[in-house]
């Protein structure tokens, strides 16, 4: 067992990470919202994602692949809606100062939320493909053992980014007041109506020229 490829897919899963996007955003709103456990699962619900992207690229499953790639347009058109639609709600929400009651419909919620909003973008497996190949990852000689050390390793390394974050970020919860988190939620939502707007904006132009 070469330890070596799960170091290098753990490297791989916190470079892929550790970018502040605007699943970064939602994730430091939901820790300073709700709590660092919410904020953590929402980081694992995009770094599954990693995970399962990361396996198609590292198993060599190029006809998912081609699938998702074919049908970039929905992907980028769904998930720039969604952004969207996260934007408004966190724009609007009411903020509290006490921390929510945790229940399993709240972890579904954060969990599947990020989980979808990364999965619906097919160019982070074009990322994944194109690092594994630059760093000779993708040939594993059929070995399933390593191709399966990859993806472990990629998994691992976007939680504990997401683990650092959210336990980092939730240091500075108590020092916001009820008029901050007030404009936290308002920049949070921008900041991800932005996000998902130039989604969209990309969309069209990619339209527009074809």
């Amino acid at each position: 067992m070469d330890i070596s490829l799960f170091l290098k897919g753990f490297s791989l899963g916190l470079a892929v990470a550790a970018p502040v996007g605007a699943i970064g955003v939602l994730c430091i709103h939901r820790t300073l919202t709700y709590g660092r456990l919410i904020g953590l699962i929402s980081g694992l619900g995009a770094a599954t994602a990693d995970g399962v992207y990361g396996c198609i690229a590292g198993f060599g499953l190029t006809i998912v692949s081609n699938f998702l790639v074919d049908r970039l347009f929905w992907f980028q058109a769904i998930g720039g809606l969604f952004l969207l639609y996260l934007g408004v709600t966190t724009f609007c929400a009411k903020p509290k100062q006490e921390t929510i009651t945790e229940t399993r419909s709240n972890f579904s919620s954060a969990y599947f939320s990020t989980f979808f909003l990364t999965l619906t973008n097919p160019l982070t497996i074009l990322s994944f493909i194109g690092i594994f190949a630059g760093l000779g990852l993708v040939n594993t000689g059929g070995n399933y053992q390593e191709a399966l050390l990859l993806v472990l390793g990629v998994f691992t390394g976007s939680a504990a980014w997401w683990l650092c974050l959210s336990f980092g970020i939730d240091r500075l919860q108590s020092t916001f007041r009820l008029g901050d988190l007030r404009w936290l939620n308002r920049f949070s939502g921008i900041s991800i109506i932005t996000y998902g707007i130039l989604a969209l904006w990309s969309l069209m132009k990619a339209i527009a020229h074809s």
